[in-house]
Formats: C-alpha cells, structure tokens, sequence
C-alpha cells in the first residue's frame, strides 16, 4: 500500500514536497481504519465499496484534502466529479471546512456536464463547432427532431417526435454516433431513426448547437481522435475522483478510462447494491468490471454505517443478498439496539393510508412506547408516483401537513389539472378557464389565432368560450381541420353534460297548482351510467387519454397510471361535482405555513435522503418488484428492483414500517394481491409483524395469523388468502379453468416459487400473432409479436405492451 505517512514513497521527491507530507495530518482524525486507508492510498486506482450511510462523502472529500495538503497534486490537478450541482456544492463547502480557505482554485471539481462544457468550448473546432456554441434545452431539441420529422414525411401522431429524443439520447448515453449504430438498433423509430439522428446532428453543427448528450459524446470522440489531446489532460489530471460511480452510463464510463488510462490514479466512490438509475442509462456493470478495467485495484470496503440501527441493517442486507450481480459487503454498525423492522398487512390500499396516518399522528404524540417524532422526522416512499394519491387524501382529510419531494402533489399534477378541466366543463360548461385549458389539449389544430376569433365572438354575444365555440363553428369562422376538431369537441361537451345528469323526465308535483290538466314538473331523471365511467368515457373520447398512450417519453407510463388513480379516487363520492368540490376545498385549506411536514416520495427521489422513521407501503409482488421492469428486463429488472427495496429500508435511521395490502382495487375492479417476494427475504430475527385482527379472518377466514407470527409466515398466510379469494370470484370460473389447461395463465395451485419465476425466453407459447386477448390490468387487445413466453401486445386502451403469457386469456376464454 501507497501511503503518504511511509516516507519511503517520497524517495526522490522534493525537500518541499517531504516537508508537506510531514506535517500533521489533524483531518485524518475521526476516520475509521477503512476510511482512513481509502483516504491513504494515493497512487494507482481505487475503488471505494461505500455502503449506505458509511461516510462516503466525508471519506471523499478528506482525500481531496489529502492530496493538497501532503503536495501530491495542485488544486488545479485533481479532477472531481459529481453527478448532481448540489453534491458539487457540499463537496466544496466540506472540503474549504477542512482546509480552513476557499477551494475555487478547484476548477476541475463539478458534475460531467459542467465539466465537459468547459473542455469542449477548448476544442470545438475540432468537432466543427466554434467554441461559443448554444446547448439546446429539451423543448428546443424537440422542435428541432419536429422539423425533421415532418420534412421526412412521417406521422407524427404515429411516431411522435418525443419518441425519437428517447431514442437518440439513450444512443449518446452509450456513446454511439450516427456512424456506429450496432445493426440491433437499425429498425429503431421505424428504420428512419438511423437516418433522423445522422441529419439531427447535422443541423445541430449547422447552428453551432449541442444537447446535453453531445457535451459527453464530443469529448469522448476528441480523446479517441487526438492523442495529443488525451495526453495533455492526463498530464493535467493527475488524480481523478469519481463520486457515484455506480451510475455512470456508458459515455461517462469511456471518458474517464480514457483520462485515468495513463496514470491510472482514479478513485471511484460507489455503492453497486445502490444502483437503481438503469431506466436512464446508469450501468451497474460499469462498476462490477472496475477490478477488471484497472488491474491491481485497491477495493475499500466501507461498511461501518453511521445512520441506522442494527436491525435496519440486518433487514437491508438480507434482502440485498437475494441479488447475484454484487461485489458483496455488509454493513454493520456500532450502536447498539434499536427497534425491529415493522411489518404490517392490510385489508385493502385505503385501509393501509388510514393506519400510516393514525400511526403518524400516534408518534407524533409519544404514544407507541417511543420516543415523539416531529412530522419533518417522517418520510413515506412509495415505489410509483399513483400510490401518493391515497395517503395525500387521506392526509387531507384529518388535517396532516404534508409535502411531496421530486413533484408536484397528485392534484397538482399536469395531466390531473388536464383531465379535472374536463371534468369541470361536463359540470359547468361555463367554465372558462378550464375551457382555456383543453381546447388545444390534446392537439386539435387551434392555434392562438383561432382561440382568439372563440373569444371575439363569445365576448359579442355575452355567452360562456363553450357556446362561443359553437357559435364559431356555425358561422364557419374556424376553418380546416381545426374547426371540424372544435365542432366534434362542443357536440362531445353537451354529450358528456347529459350523461352526467341524466334524461330528464315529467314527475308529478303535487304542491303545484294549475287550471288544466294534472300538476307536473320536469326534473333530471337518474344517470344511466355511474361517474367513475364517464369519467373514463371523457378522457377517451376527447383524446386524452390516447394522447399519454403515444407519448414515449419515460414520464408517459407514470401519467397514464395517475389518470388511472384519479378514476379510482371519484368513487368516493356520488358525483363528479361533489369530488370537484372536495379537491378545490381540501387544496385551498392547505397553504405552505413553513412548520413541519411529512415528506411523501418515490423511492428513486429518496436515494442520498435520510430520516428518523421511514415508512415503506406497497410491497406486493406486481407493484414493488414492478412487474413492467420484470416483463421488460427480466433476471436484470428484479435485481434493480432490489437494490431499490435496499435503498428504501436504508433511508431509515431509527424505525422502518414496511406494508402490504392484501386487495387492491384496479380497474374499478378488486383484486386480491401477493405479498413482494422481498418480504420473504427480511430476516425473521429482525422483524416484528403487526398484523391488524381479522385481516385474514372474515370472508377467507383460515389464515388466522397471529401477531407474533414470522414473516414467512405472514407472506404464506397472504398467499393463502389470495387463493381463497381467487376460489371465490372469477378465477373458479370455467373460462378461467380452461385458460390454466392450456397454460396460458399463472395457476394459483402450483407452488409459490413457481409463481414467482420471472419470463422464460425458451418457452413454447400457446398463443398466435393476430390472436385477441385479455389482461385483467390492460382489457382487450390484439397480439403482434411473440417471443418465448414474453407477448407484444397492442391494447384497446392501454397501447402496446409487453406481457408474459401467464397473465392474459384468450378473449373467448373471459369469465366474466
């Protein structure tokens, strides 16, 4: 080992530089041994395994101390990066501490893209730009790709041009130039997107233009072009940190072997059970490979944690082994006791967000046998976004100050906002505002001209936008195709209007008095339909909802499951204007008065978070592991959604509540769910389960768990309570019999682990291209591709999707 207190590395160095090296070293104080040797070995590469909550970051900056304080390199010499503005800022704000002055003498210490602008405005003549080039945000990206779109002749309703951005960043992301696309990527986007990426970065060199994958992918290609270039910022870079390094793409990956593949002296800081960012890129390998990529690499474990009891621990770890594409560490800590995981089944979703809040509002008080608990102390971490919506209404409701982290609140969301407009023109259709809002959305051709000429003329003729519209569309003021779109949209407005109160009848009134004839009145008659479903028959007929199915940016999928949500939330209430009333009366109580909050957020946004009490809800196999990253990744998927269980349980530092629901409601319909196969791996040592009396009692009545009872066994009475139930409803139904004898579905008899197997690519399905099917969480669609036993299938309402065969039926097969 390379150590600055063994003076025998400085043989042949400078009177200066022994003389800096022998000085008191007080930063070195407080370091643990493995801390302290990360910190320690100067030369060559290393790599720094920092489990959560193992002191990673301090670890991190007192090497870059190190490195200035014993004169092994100038503050202009060591090479930084972060991935985020904020970790760049505390890593100087750490490192002035410790070195008592200012560090912008560092110009070198900051995130990829920071840097990469830097160099690439040094050298952009050498990718034929000038070195004031403009980076193009994303909007401006996309109105680019749009003109090119059009100019090549393509639908963009059938291929939106978001699609194309996706397609083009993931290739810049691995570092791939139009010149270089693998022949697996050919047929992208149609088979155009080769072709659309090579004119794209064309145009953009036309306008003297990046995006932001180009600022990593020039500099990747002037390294691999110009060793002159490569070889003097090796020089300069004497030292390389890396923090995070188990989220770098491939681009990122390249461009810092290229800079350490002289001097090798690269630090990487990471944590490969925390990789959870593959949907964006991050590649897990890239860190698993480190030993391979700089032979005689120095591994520090870090696994002393500094954050979370004994017990919390025990629990991340023992799930985290499950996963086989690990370098292995476990972490402990010195603190001793501490309360035990929580674990908690649930009836039903509504019933798991009435106990998180009774629980919050108990702690809060001091009344679990523990320790008072300000609500700034509390984090809730869902696994996807449209499981927020039952806990900020029930939090709504009793008076609980809450905040979401990484977005917006659910009815603050663009596309809640969207559909609500909707919702409050089939109630009142003299609501402007709302109407401002959905004219155009989805796209229907009416520019800000034709929005001003349906002004003009309701302001004329003293009426409300909607029959102001109509009037436009009469007198053929709106031409083209724009006003047939406004047309179809006012005949659509009175058409939702009237299922919504129903056909009006004569009744007799008897407090009436009349000269001829029997007393009568004419009210509204009953709606023939309830308002969950016209809520549902809305964002389908206008478009909406189709509009979400054709976008295929990242952000589609989690809009669509919201659209969903908000479906599910109306049916508390007897009509559409009653849930209205009730959203604009609970959002306008609720100011931000700046006391303390619960936070409430996704798992993804929670990672470098920490808190006292964590609750983690939803742990069911289908929702956490996510069965869409299982169908679409396979052994890979699961093993993300692992590291994501891991990351969640180690946010907490004091108490971690993990739940389940044995029923959730999808589809307006009830479904009875499995526990996460995660549960099943927590370590029963370090578990106490709290298990609600009768939860498995009533209807199903054998489980019969008791409170003390194991988490195997809790996950094996909830397997039982789903098969009860199943045995109960349209699973014993003799459609659903048939389906299980050819094997098209999940047999609820077999054993457990054979249920919990994941796709199998070998195969033989019993399904053919062009057959119709049904999903129980998608409905009806048509199949069009098959591979193994994963299908391709293009849904009625849902759009295409990938599915295993096990969950579908063929459409003639439907019990109910």
């Amino acid at each position: 080992m390379s150590s600055f207190d063994d003076m025998d590395a400085f043989e042949g160095a400078s009177l200066a530089a022994r003389a800096m090296a022998a000085r008191p070293k007080p930063y070195l104080d407080g370091l643990n041994p493995a801390q302290r040797e990360a910190v320690e070995i100067a030369d060559g590469p290393v790599l720094m395994l920092a489990g959560a909550g193992t002191g990673k970051t301090k670890a991190l900056t007192t090497r870059i101390v190190h490195l200035l304080q014993t004169g092994r390199a100038r503050p202009n010499e060591i090479l930084a990066v972060t991935f985020t503005n904020k970790a760049a800022r505390e890593m100087k704000v750490r490192v002035s501490g410790m070195l008592g002055q200012s560090v912008e003498g560092m110009p070198w210490l900051g995130t990829f893209h920071s840097i990469c602008v830097k160099l690439l405005r040094r050298h952009a003549e050498l990718v034929d730009l000038k070195s004031n080039f403009t980076i193009l945000d994303s909007d401006d990206q996309l109105r680019l790709l749009k003109q090119l779109v059009q100019a090549a002749g393509i639908d963009d309703k059938r291929w939106p041009a978001r699609q194309l951005a996706s397609i083009i960043d993931g290739w810049k992301n691995r570092a791939i130039t139009p010149e270089s696309i693998p022949a697996a990527d050919a047929g992208a986007y149609n088979h155009a997107g080769p072709r659309l990426y090579a004119e794209y970065q064309a145009r953009l060199r036309e306008l003297n233009a990046v995006d932001f994958g180009d600022l990593l992918l020039h500099m990747v290609q002037i390294f691999q072009t110009h060793d002159d270039v490569l070889q003097q910022y090796q020089r300069w870079f004497r030292y390389i940190l890396v923090d995070e390094y188990q989220d770098t793409n491939v681009a990122q990956y390249l461009w810092l072997r290229l800079l350490a593949s002289g001097h090798k002296n690269i630090c990487c800081v990471g944590d490969d059970d925390q990789s959870i960012y593959g949907w964006r890129g991050a590649e897990v390998g890239n860190i698993l490979r480190f030993e391979k990529d700089f032979p005689g690499a120095h591994v520090v474990r870090l696994e002393q944690n500094y954050r979370s009891t004994e017990h919390i621990l025990a629990a991340a770890s023992g799930v985290i082994a499950g996963n086989s594409d690990r370098l292995g560490k476990t972490l402990w800590t010195a603190a001793e006791g501490g309360e035990k995981v929580r674990l908690i089944g649930h009836w039903d979703g509504d019933e798991e967000a009435r106990w998180v809040g009774e629980e919050i509002e108990a702690m809060q008080g001091g009344t679990r046998g523990m320790r008072a608990y300000s609500l700034d102390e509390m984090a809730i971490l869902v696994r996807a976004s449209h499981q927020m919506r039952a806990f900020e209404d029930r939090f709504l409701t009793i008076g609980l100050p809450y905040r979401v982290i990484g977005g917006p609140r659910f009815y603050e969301r663009m596309e809640i906002r969207d559909a609500m407009a909707y919702f409050r023109l089939v109630v009142s259709p003299d609501d402007d505002l709302a109407f401002e809002r959905v004219v155009n959305t989805p796209k229907r051709g009416l520019g800000d001209k034709a929005q001003q000429t349906i002004q003009r003329i309701a302001r004329e003729n003293g009426v409300s936008l909607v029959e102001g519209a109509a009037l436009a569309v009469e007198a053929g003021a709106i031409k083209g195709k724009g006003g047939k779109a406004l047309g179809e949209l006012v005949v659509a407005l009175a058409r939702w209007a009237k299922m919504a109160r129903g056909p009006l009848r004569v009744v007799e009134d008897p407090d009436a008095v009349v000269d001829d004839g029997a007393p009568e009145r004419i009210e509204e008659g009953k709606p023939e339909i309830s308002h969950m479903e016209l809520a549902e028959i809305v964002l389908d007929e206008s478009g909406y909802t189709a509009m979400w199915q054709n976008d295929k940016t990242p952000e589609a999928p989690g809009r669509l499951e919201n659209l969903k949500e908000l479906v599910k939330a109306l049916e508390g209430f007897e009509n559409l204007q009653g849930f209205l009333e009730h959203v604009s009366l609970v959002m306008d109580n609720d100011s931000d008065d700046g006391g303390a909050k619960v936070s409430i957020m996704t798992l993804h946004a929670a990672k470098g978070l920490e808190f006292p009490a964590v609750f983690l809800p939803g742990w069911e196999d289908g929702l956490f592991p996510s069965q869409r990253s299982m169908d679409e990744q396979g052994l890979k998927g699961l093993e993300e959604e692992r590291r994501l269980a891991y990351v969640g349980i180690t946010r907490a530092e004091e108490l971690c509540t993990i739940s389940f629901a044995g029923n959730r409601r999808i589809f307006g319909q009830w479904q009875s769910a499995m526990p996460s196969r995660f549960i099943d791996e927590l370590p029963e040592a370090h578990v106490d389960v709290l298990t609600p009396p009768g939860l498995y009692g009533g209807a199903y009545g054998a489980a019969g768990m008791a409170a003390s009872a194991s988490p195997a066994a809790m996950a094996e009475a909830a397997s039982d309570l789903h098969d009860r139930a199943a045995e109960a409803n349209v699973y014993n139904s003799p459609g659903w019999r048939r389906l299980q004898a050819r094997g098209g579905a999940r047999s609820l008899s077999q054993p457990k682990e054979t249920r919990n197997q994941i796709i199998d690519l070998d195969a033989v399905s019993a399904y053919t291209v062009g057959e119709r099917v049904f999903h129980q969480k998608f409905g009806y669609g048509a199949i069009t591709g098959i591979e193994g036993d994963k299908l391709e299938i293009d849904f009625e309402k849902a759009g295409s999707k990938k599915v295993v065969a096990r969950f579908i039926m063929a459409a003639d097969d439907v019990p109910f």
